[in-house]
């Protein structure tokens, strides 16, 4: 299991490399210039030879290849330099948002999985029921429903009805657990419904082809509880593909819930991102977007080495 483990974890470093050398060329072949949207913005004159001290000021007439080895140097110092927009560290801008946006999915993966597993495995042991039906239906309205359209639907039931609102201000878990659990409980039900739904449709599918295998019949044959085969001996091996989907939507979630935080006000990690695509914010985009790589390299490191865990075969 360590030699598996080590095996992926040495995977890692080229594919995290490739990710930053196909960021870093990519965002600078896009069109627009930073310097010229910052300094112009707002209407004011400005000379070329403002723009240009401007740009010697951030790095940005130098050689390609040196503007790479400067950014990776700082990633490997954990120096990711200074927002060109703000002019803030890039590690204050996002260490002030990423906590929220990975607490919002943690939540989400809870909710999905407390609501999926149970979903799911009680649709394939019905298969074909009325109970299958009403669990399609749930499902397949939850892959429909767009997460921001949930969103808001949730947000003017809470005031039609309950006459009110979630809390604006975003407040740390540790410094107030009950306005903050009002704040996050509703955009991680409105995102995790839908994670549910793809999760629960994984399961069911998992658990009829498994309970179909041969060791299942062997293991009814010898008398062996109904009870037992199902958890026991399907679920382990049905919960493979479902765990590969979790680890996938959890990562997604970290930097993909831009509109859902604009429904609810959210100040996240992908309102961020917007906000630095807007600017052309070169320095913030690529410290993102190599952070979210390294969010989803690492899942699929945890799920690599659960699958591990679960089933021997896979470390072969």
């Amino acid at each position: 299991m360590i030699r598996y483990a080590l095996n992926r974890i040495a995977l890692m470093i080229p594919t995290l490399l490739g990710i930053a050398l196909i960021t870093f060329v990519m965002i600078r072949i896009v069109p627009g210039d930073v310097v010229e949207l910052k300094m112009r913005s707002d209407g004011g004159r400005v000379t070329q030879q403002q723009i240009n001290d401007e740009r010697t000021r951030l790095g940005l007439d130098k050689p390609l290849p040196e503007q790479f080895y400067v950014w990776m140097k700082g990633l490997v110092t954990l120096d990711f330099g200074n927002s060109m927009w703000t002019g803030r560290p890039v590690a204050q801008e996002i260490g002030g948002r990423i906590g929220l946006s990975i607490q919002v999915a943690i939540m989400a993966a809870l909710v999905a999985v407390l609501i999926a597993v149970p979903l799911g495995t009680i649709a394939a042991l019905f298969r074909d029921s009325p109970i299958d039906y009403l669990v399609r239906i749930i499902t397949i309205a939850g892959l429909a429903v767009p997460s921001f359209w949930l969103g808001m639907i949730i947000i003017l039931v809470l005031l039609t009805f309950f006459k009110w609102s979630p809390p604006v201000t975003y407040v740390s878990i540790f410094e107030d657990p009950v306005k903050n659990l009002s704040q996050l409980i509703w955009p991680s039900l409105a995102v995790g419904y839908r994670y549910a739904a793809v999760v629960a449709r994984m399961i069911r599918s998992s658990i009829i082809e498994v309970m179909q295998e041969d060791y299942i019949r062997t293991a009814r044959a010898k008398g062996v509880g109904e009870f037992m085969v199902v958890f026991k001996h399907a679920m382990r091996n049905a919960l493979l593909p479902a765990i590969t989907i979790i680890g996938l939507e959890f990562a997604f979630l970290i930097g993909g819930l831009v509109v859902t935080e604009q429904v609810f006000n959210l100040n996240g990690i992908g309102r961020l991102f917007v906000d630095a695509v807007i600017r052309n914010d070169f320095i913030l985009i690529q410290t993102i977007v190599f952070l979210l790589a390294i969010i989803f390299v690492s899942v699929n490191l945890i799920v690599d080495l659960i699958y591990g865990l679960l089933d021997p075969r896979t470390r072969m």
